[in-house]
C-alpha cells in the first residue's frame, strides 16, 4: 500500500509571521483579518502571531525572509494587492513579489502562504478581500496550516510545530 501524507489544519504551537502591505490598505486589512481569524480557528494563539507591515507588495518578500531569519517564526503568510494601473509596473511588481516569495520560501525552507492578490481592478480585489469571491487571506492561511503540517509530518514524530 502506499504511504500517503496529506497536511492538517493544526495550529497549536505554531508560530507564524504575517507580512502585509499598506499599499490598498483597505483591502489587506481585511485580507489579514481573514488570515488571523483562520489562524485562531485552527488554534494558533495570538501571541504566536508576528504581524509586519511593509509599504507596498514589492516589499513582502524581503520582510518575510527577515521574519525567517529572526528564528521566532515557524510558517511565513505573505499579504498584498495589487492593481493593474496604465503602466507596465504592474507586470514588473507582481513578477518580482511572486519571484520574491517563491526565493523566499525555497531559501528558508519555511512554509509561505500566497495572499497577494493581482487584480485588474479594485473591485475584484476587494470581491478576494472578505467579499463575494472569499478571503484570500485566510486561503493563505489555510495553505500555511497545511503545508506547516506536512513539514512537521516528514521531520518525524519528535519534531516541533514544523520539523
Amino acid at each position: 500500500m502506499v504511504k500517503a501524507l496529506d497536511g492538517a489544519l493544526r495550529g497549536p504551537g505554531l508560530r507564524v509571521g504575517i507580512a502585509v502591505s499598506r499599499f490598498h490598505e483597505v483591502i489587506t486589512g481585511r485580507l489579514l483579518d481573514g488570515a488571523i481569524a483562520t489562524l485562531r480557528t485552527h488554534g494558533v494563539a495570538l501571541d504566536d502571531i508576528l504581524v509586519t507591515w511593509v509599504p507596498g507588495a514589492f516589499e513582502l518578500p524581503q520582510a518575510c525572509q527577515w521574519l525567517a531569519r529572526t528564528g521566532k517564526v515557524d510558517a511565513l503568510v505573505m499579504l498584498g494587492a495589487v492593481v493593474r494601473g496604465g503602466t507596465d509596473h504592474y507586470e514588473y511588481v507582481c513578477r518580482g513579489v511572486t519571484d520574491g516569495a517563491m526565493r523566499v520560501e525555497l531559501d528558508t525552507g519555511l512554509p509561505l502562504g500566497f495572499g497577494v492578490l493581482t487584480c485588474a481592478e479594485l473591485d475584484q480585489a476587494m470581491a478576494r478581500a472578505g467579499g463575494d469571491h472569499g478571503n484570500k487571506g485566510s486561503d493563505a492561511a489555510i495553505a500555511v496550516l497545511a503545508m506547516a503540517d506536512l513539514r512537521r509530518q516528514l521531520a518525524g514524530p519528535t519534531a516541533g510545530p514544523t520539523g
